[in-house]
């Protein structure tokens, strides 16, 4: 056998690896494409004045998503509120303090469990938790839920950019007299809010279309409601219900409702991109 024969088997391997690579990501590719365009296509149809405006209609009438819309903001922004809190206070006690104790193990393992337990066990918990006990659903239940789905990324993703970190950082900033608290706080998180941020938007974009934990907690509402502490109307619950409607008014909504979502999340992905990227060094 030729020396020459060896080399070509590598690189017939190779070629026909990186062959197999480009045509898994064009499949995915194409699934995607097609996923985007039909929300599109279906969705730009149902957009108008009234989505923002008025509050889901009955069938037949005149109707938007401005009770659905509100809500779903208010909910995610007090899951986000106490999520973000939470989870980068936990991630940087891994990270920062209890590195590879037992203690630390078990806290990561259990982080680990929520973060792949469905949303719907999380829902029922919530549910026996505030809902049953409470007699009634509430915004305060649905912001519950979400938070609790939530926490586990973030505690993650901070726990993993906090350790990419240099350890000089952190000697130097000590070197200096500076606690460990400060460090922490005015050298570390800073070196690392770019990543902290993203871990922040991924838990956001994940919490953003949650349906099962909302049929338990926040249910819905017809009609616009800024109280918390009574059943809140959702974007994904309305999205849910609609979509399965036979009536043509309410499945343009829902389409409406699912191209608010995608795209609300594309944006803030972007807007962080762009304030977290780091001017190119000459």
């Amino acid at each position: 056998m030729s020396a020459g024969s060896p080399r070509l088997g590598r690189r017939i391997s190779e070629v026909a690896f990186l062959a197999f690579c480009w045509a898994a990501t064009g499949v995915a590719l194409i699934a995607l494409a097609a996923i985007l365009w039909s929300l599109i296509r279906q969705g730009i149809g149902g957009l108008n004045l009234d989505v923002f405006t008025r509050s889901t209609p009955a069938p037949g009438s005149r109707g938007g998503l401005l009770n659905a819309i509100l809500g779903s903001l208010m909910m995610c922004a007090v899951a986000m509120a106490g999520a973000v809190t939470v989870g980068v206070l936990a991630g940087t006690w891994l990270s920062e303090f209890a590195k590879d104790s037992r203690y630390g193990k078990v806290v990561r393992f259990l982080n680990d469990v929520l973060l792949s337990a469905p949303s719907i066990l999380v829902g029922l918990f919530v549910y026996e938790l505030m809902v049953r006990p409470m007699k009634g659903f509430s915004g305060y239940a649905g912001a519950l839920a979400l938070a609790l789905l939530a926490v586990p990324v973030i505690t993650r993703t901070t726990e993993d950019v906090l350790r990419l970190q240099p350890t000089a950082l952190r000697e130097a900033s000590v070197a200096l007299g500076a606690p460990v608290w400060r460090t922490i706080l005015t050298v570390i998180w800073k070196s690392a809010q770019g990543g902290m941020l993203t871990g922040a938007l991924l838990a956001f974009a994940r919490i953003s279309g949650e349906t099962a934990p909302l049929l338990f907690t926040a249910l819905n509402n017809q009609f616009l409601s800024l109280d918390l502490s009574h059943p809140m109307a959702n974007l994904p619950v309305v999205i849910f219900n609609f979509a399965l409607s036979a009536y043509d008014d309410w499945r343009r909504l829902a389409w409406a409702g699912a191209l608010l979502i995608a795209a609300s999340v594309l944006t803030v992905t972007i807007i962080a991109r762009l304030t977290t990227r780091e001017p190119k060094r000459s």
